[in-house]
């Protein structure tokens, strides 16, 4: 179901965040992309380090917070309070519903 369109790059990380030895960074400054909707696993260590990386190259970054996991409740919830705090420190978190209902 999850399956890429074939004009779509696909980015194998081969650390914990996308933008490390990868060419995301590059594939989304062509495309002239700023803000990004972040999903994926595990919240606490992937999906953090991914933002804190867009965040240092000035991305805005919106996390669905029903579209990140984790092994543990405790982190998964920790790890959203740590993007989100301070105003949005690293980060946004919203809903998947939320973020349909906004494109519309």
């Amino acid at each position: 179901e999850l399956y890429p369109l074939p004009t779509e790059p696909v980015i194998d990380k081969p650390g914990k965040g996308a933008f490390f030895a990868t060419d995301l960074h590059a594939i989304l400054q062509n495309r002239d992309i700023v803000q990004l909707i972040v999903t994926g696993v595990t919240t606490e260590v992937c999906v953090n380090t991914t933002v804190r990386e867009a965040n240092d190259r000035v991305y805005d970054c919106l996390v669905l917070g029903d579209c990140v996991g984790s092994y543990f409740p405790e982190f998964q919830e920790m790890g959203l309070n740590m993007i989100k705090a301070q105003g949005g420190i690293f980060g946004w978190v919203s809903s998947s519903p939320e973020v349909l209902a906004a494109l519309g």
